[in-house]
């Protein structure tokens, strides 16, 4: 829901009617990345601040500084915070923006994969480990080589390897990466350099990762989102193309590949048969909640997924200071997704 039109909205009335409260309201926090490890539910978003910033599409508002970690003990408990995590004043290479992260495990280490800004105002991804699910987290001294853009989710798939997918229009600078070179022509245009609207929208990237995660073990491929008729989507296409979000999760034997419009405010998901798609458009999993955003994971728990995400109904509207929420995702037979209404 546009932040333009939320001066009508009565948020007592809005509040009452989400399906689901925020799991934490004692700070903002939205991009909410969850996991079970050790049979415990573990959430890794952005923590938000009002740092001052004036709103623009770039996302300078945006001006997150570090990492909470919250755990559950089970899908109806309390929230727990863990405090800071991972601080950009501890990542050599970072200078500002520590933007929707994601974690992972292996073999008892825990990894926490994230972008930022570096100093000359390149968005690159991180990646920062600990003996713990909750922290707190070292970062390795560089990111990850050939690293670019935004939102990194890794996925792990049966067979043990790791997957990361990642990308982000307008100020996650995925349109500037166009030519194999960051494009840093008109600075200032959040829309410069994307296509037309009837050329093939800018496609998400997936690399698999090195045996130690620290790196990509191949160089990033276009993830390929198609039509009904096997074609791509189409950049005027807003109410279907990418914009930002990636996350995966398997069920039953398929992978869904779920991501944000960004300007339209869904989130949409599409459907292949490997890791690297190509993937056929589905549907809908979210409409559009109150605030500029809309962000996702998807996490199995106990034989049900569920849909973490955030709106900015707490903060009665503000489009950088947002509340992560969660709630049950329903599979028709055929296995695609109920839409889901986030107010009824």
């Amino acid at each position: 829901m546009p932040e333009d039109s939320i001066e009508h909205i009565n948020f007592e009335d809005l509040n009452n009617r989400a399906i689901s409260k925020p799991l934490v309201d004692h700070i903002f926090t939205a991009d909410p990345s969850a996991h079970v490890f050790n049979g415990k539910i573990y959430i890794y978003p952005s923590h938000d601040i009002d740092a001052g910033e004036a709103f623009d599409d770039l996302g300078s508002h945006f001006a997150m500084e570090d990492y909470h970690v919250f755990s559950m003990e089970d899908i109806a408990g309390e929230t727990k915070d863990h405090g800071v995590a991972l601080h950009v004043d501890d990542v050599a290479w970072a200078k500002q923006q520590m933007w929707a992260p994601d974690a992972n495990e292996k073999n008892g280490t825990y990894y926490l994969f994230f972008p930022a800004k570096d100093y000359k105002g390149v968005f690159r991804i991180g990646v920062a480990t600990s003996e713990s699910p909750i922290g707190p987290f070292k970062a390795r001294p560089k990111p990850i080589e050939n690293s670019f853009s935004i939102d990194p989710a890794v996925f792990k798939d049966d067979d043990g390897e790791y997957y990361m997918y990642f990308g982000g229009l307008w100020g996650g600078q995925l349109q500037r990466w166009r030519e194999g070179v960051f494009n840093n022509n008109e600075p200032n245009s959040p829309t410069a350099h994307i296509p037309k609207d009837n050329e093939p929208a800018l496609l998400p990237f997936v690399a698999k990762m090195a045996a130690d995660l620290f790196e990509f073990a191949e160089a990033p491929k276009e993830i390929k989102i198609l039509d009904e008729d096997g074609n791509l989507i189409l950049a005027g296409d807003h109410n279907r193309r990418f914009f930002e979000a990636a996350w995966l999760h398997k069920r039953k034997g398929k992978y869904y590949f779920s991501y944000s419009t960004g300007d339209t405010h869904f989130i949409c998901y599409a459907v292949g048969d490997n890791p690297y798609g190509p993937y056929t458009y589905k549907g809908k999993i979210l409409n559009p909640v109150v605030g500029w955003t809309s962000h996702h994971s998807i996490c199995s728990i106990k034989e049900k997924d569920y849909l973490f995400y955030h709106d900015s109904s707490l903060s009665k509207g503000v489009t950088h200071l947002r509340s992560i929420k969660m709630t049950e995702i329903k599979y028709r037979d055929d296995g695609t997704i109920v839409t889901i209404n986030p107010y009824n």
